[in-house]
């Protein structure tokens, strides 16, 4: 088995790679940044999320374990104090896994260059630079609305409780192999309106937005942007791709969402 080390460059973190990395050493674990089966993350969220996007294109081969080294984590199922059992369960790793579904995103150009695809682990949105953004939205090739507000979000399953919580999207769990799009303040009134709620379909559905001005809009794939060019429209649908994480102990959705925003003190 082969292991990388991704972590962010914060002091913390940075001591804990080294603990790991001279554990893993010791344990005679072959360390590789390249071509690796197993990927572990060091730092947050935000340092796994650089790390879905470095690797990819290896979806189909790695799994990725994360270790938060501040504040608790959604996908970081270990602690900065925790590298020895850590390590001993890459030792005595058997394949195990969970996987969750991850969005495709395709992005059309107005002045014809070729188009664009990428895979958010969490969230896309679509938002203008300045003003209201006027959109037209299509579900599986049909006109369903016009949209007008700031923005809107598009979000997986897992990514339901990062920025399409915080717009009003809906909790959804990660069995369902679903995409999520929620408004970002939308305007209705007696002139305009829109569904004015989240709205979730299936894998074999599509959502399509078409903004009314190719200009100075602002796309966003979990961390990365896309800005400065003409977009004339962005399709978004469940990825053939899935993130595999190593289930050593993997907590689950619910454990999570209790943990990151109730967390109640267990009796």
């Amino acid at each position: 088995m082969k292991v990388s080390i991704f972590s962010n460059n914060g002091p913390s973190s940075q001591k804990v790679a080294t603990a790991l990395k001279d554990g893993l050493t010791a344990a005679h674990v072959t360390l590789d940044s390249l071509d690796p089966d197993i990927v572990v993350t060091v730092g947050g969220d935000g340092t796994l999320l650089s790390a879905f996007h470095h690797y990819n294109d290896r979806l189909d081969k790695i799994r990725f374990v994360g270790i938060h080294t501040g504040h608790l984590g959604f996908y970081t199922d270990w602690r900065d104090y925790e590298v020895q059992e850590l390590i001993k369960s890459l030792v005595n790793d058997n394949g195990q896994s969970v996987s969750y579904p991850l969005l495709t995103i395709q992005v059309e150009y107005a002045d014809g260059t070729h188009p664009d695809q990428a895979l958010a682990l969490n969230e896309s949105t679509i938002k203008k630079v300045s003003g209201t953004m006027v959109a037209d939205v299509y579900i599986k090739g049909e006109f369903f609305e016009s949209f007008r507000g700031d923005g809107l979000c598009i979000s997986t399953p897992t990514g339901s409780t990062a920025y399409n919580k915080s717009v009003g999207g809906a909790v959804l769990n990660p069995q369902f192999n679903a995409v999520q799009m929620a408004e970002i303040a939308s305007i209705n009134n007696l002139v305009f309106r829109t569904l004015g709620s989240p709205l979730i379909i299936p894998a074999d559905e599509w959502i399509r937005i078409e903004p009314a001005n190719a200009a100075d809009n602002v796309l966003m794939c979990d961390q990365l942007s896309i800005e400065g060019r003409p977009i004339k429209a962005i399709s978004y649908r469940i990825a053939r791709q899935r993130i595999a994480f190593a289930e050593y102990r993997h907590t689950h959705f619910w454990q999570r969402v209790e943990a990151s925003f109730i967390g109640r003190e267990q009796p």
